[in-house]
This record gives C-alpha cells, structure tokens and sequence, in this order.
C-alpha cells in the first residue's frame, strides 16, 4: 500500500492539483513562495517518495517541446463487458509538470508595498543582497510547479440506439442515441517535479514517480464534426443507461458522467482489473457525419498556459479518438463506425481525409491541448 504523502499548504497550492488555478489564488501562492525563499533561501520540504526519476535538461530548455511519439494502441477483451475494447495507455510527460519561466505582473501590480523605490534604494537595489533577490525580480522569472496524473481509457464501439428521451415540453421523443461505453483505470506512474539541494538552494532537474492508493476521474466527453463544424457535449440520460448496459451486457455498475467522479478508481497494475465503467451519450448528432472525432477530457489534470491573467492562452489536455463513420442518412442503425483515419492508396484521397480531420498524417489518437 502507498502512502500518500503529506504536504504544506503552501506546497499544495504550488504543486497545482487545480486543474485551473485563478490568477489571483497564483499570485498569493507565489507571494508566499518568494517570501519563503527570501527567508529560509530554500522551499518547504516534501517527503519524497520517488519511484523514478528522469532528467529535465531538455524539458527546461524548450517546455513547449514535441511530445515524444506515442504508443500503439492496444486490444482487450474483458469479462465485464464482452467484447473487445481498445485500450489507450496514459501519457504523462515531465515538460507538463511546470510552467515559465514566466512574469506573475498580477502580482507586482497587486503588491506596490514590495517594490524598492528611491530615494532610498537607487535603481531598485537593496543595501547588501543582489536585486535578483528581491521580490520583484524573482517575481519576473517564476517557474510553477505541479504534480500531474493521467488514467488509462478504454472503449468500446461508437454505436447508436433508438430511444424514448423525455422533452422539456414533459412528453417523450423517439430519438436516435449515440453512445460509447468506456472504461478508466489509474495504474500509478504521476509525475511531479524533484529538488536536489545545491548551495542550500533547490534545484529541480529531475521529476518523481509517484502513486497513491486510488484516483478520480472527472469526464467529460464532445463529440465534434470538423466538416459542419459541430460540437456535441456528452448529455446525461439515465433511461438510456440502463437500456445500454443490457444491450452490451456490461456486468460492472455503469456510470454516467455525472456519477463517475464520485467513484474512486483503485490503482492496479493488473491487466484483468474491472476498472471504473462509464456510458457517454450524444443526442441530436447529424445524420450526414462522415468524419468524427470524441475528446475525452478529465483523465489528466496537465493543462498548459502561456503567460499569466485572464487574457493568457489555457489549454486542458484531452485524449482525441478519431472514428469514420461509411454512411448516409437511411437505415443509420446499420451504419458500422470505425475507430481510426481510414487509409487509401490514392495520395490525393489520403490528403482529402486528413484534411477532414484537420490533421497532417494518420492518427487513430492523440493527446492533445485544447
């Protein structure tokens, strides 16, 4: 069994569990930072619990660097629901453990007090320390920190199903239900950044393999049409669940997306572990689709940000799963969609479908920002 290890307050907000922390929940963590490190010239201490370690030199020269290339992925059959299901391993990467070097200017704006200004101190300089020392120097180069986890997804076929679905007007509609039946497993493995001491200052070169005893997943699933340019966000029908799981004889509680955050996923390394089971549902979707693609959000908290304040770029990472679906709009029950980019032969149609897509080469999934 792992411990989980304790933190400090301070450490907890630096760490970044939040998956968005606020601009002004960001300048009071790194206030008390810089005061702590002007202090004690050292951060708060964490007892390490480190499973592996791997080396950041490149991730600090270029944190905006490619991600490496990804993995196959992989097929399963299971017990729970009989079948095959593919299963899309987790993908945490060092470079998403920190942000910056980066000017918190929310900050020194909030905080004139630390400024050093004349006549007293000529040029912003204190009488004995450096200026780099001061707060309003290291509060232009700060580095945020965080601990980052991802979960492995697996799923089912993207099938369809008619079903009576209740309308605001209190009567009900036979519509047809789009939906994916999904399993998520947390296997250990987060990824959070290491100091070693040197000079009695940290430096952070390496990051820590940790894991705890359980995860949750917070799910949230936009089935998206590039070609119309259409997004549908996964809507919750609890008739549809229970009309699903006997459709695909799913043994293991299966959960909406509004249920499956309040279930914690135990960490296992077994590949015969049930997981957590989920449904993902989609209503009104364009019976003339073609190319698809679902984002699953909520299997990592890593998220990148370019600068800081409200104006600054965020981005969540997401699990992309790209399908084709070979149809029209008759008999659309007897439509089979297809995990993958379909390939052709031909240069100019394989050129035609990625650009359906939206990407350069063939990718049945990625992780991606967005």
């Amino acid at each position: 069994m792992t411990v989980k290890p304790m933190r400090s307050s301070i450490n907890f907000l630096w760490a970044g569990v939040l998956p968005r922390p606020t601009t002004i929940g960001r300048a009071a963590a790194a206030l008390a930072l810089l005061g702590c490190a002007v202090a004690q010239g050292q951060d708060a201490a964490q007892p390490p619990v480190p499973a592996a370690a791997a080396d950041l030199d490149a991730a600090a020269a270029d944190p905006l660097a490619e991600l490496t290339e990804q993995e196959p992925v992989q097929t399963q059959t299971t017990r729970f629901a009989p079948g095959v299901v593919n299963v899309i391993p987790p993908a945490p990467h060092p470079e998403e453990t920190f942000s910056g070097p980066m000017t918190l200017q929310s900050l020194i704006d909030a905080h004139p007090e630390i400024q050093w200004k004349a006549p007293d101190h000529a040029d912003g300089r204190p009488f004995f320390d450096p200026r780099t020392r001061t707060l309003v120097e290291m509060a232009r180069q700060v580095t945020l920190r965080r601990e980052i986890y991802c979960l492995e997804f697996s799923f089912k076929p993207l099938r369809v199903i008619y079903l009576d679905v209740p309308q605001p007007n209190g009567r009900m509609a036979r519509k047809l239900i789009w939906y994916m039946v999904y399993r998520v497993r947390y296997r250990g493995g987060d990824l959070r950044p290491a100091a070693d001491l040197v000079g009695n200052a940290p430096l952070y070169k390496r990051v820590e393999s940790v894991s705890y005893d359980s995860r949750r997943a917070f799910p949230m699933l936009v089935l998206e049409d590039f070609v119309r340019d259409k997004q549908y966000l996964d809507r919750v029908l609890p008739m549809a669940k229970e009309r699903i799981a006997v459709r695909e004889q799913i043994t293991a509680p299966l959960y909406d997306s509004i249920e499956l955050p309040g279930v914690e996923i135990p960490r296992s390394s077994d590949d015969d572990a049930p997981g957590v089971w989920g449904v993902a549902t989609w209503e009104d979707v364009d019976p003339q689709i073609d190319f698809l693609s679902v984002y699953v959000y909520g299997l990592t908290n890593a998220f990148k940000q370019e600068g800081e304040g409200d104006n600054a770029p965020y981005q969540k990472k997401a699990l992309r799963l790209n399908f084709y679906r070979p149809g029209d709009t008759i008999n659309q029950t007897a439509d089979m969609i297809r995990f993958g980019v379909p390939a052709y032969s031909d240069p100019q149609e394989q050129e035609y479908v990625l650009q359906q897509y939206g990407i350069e080469s063939r990718l049945d999934y990625e992780w991606v920002f967005r």
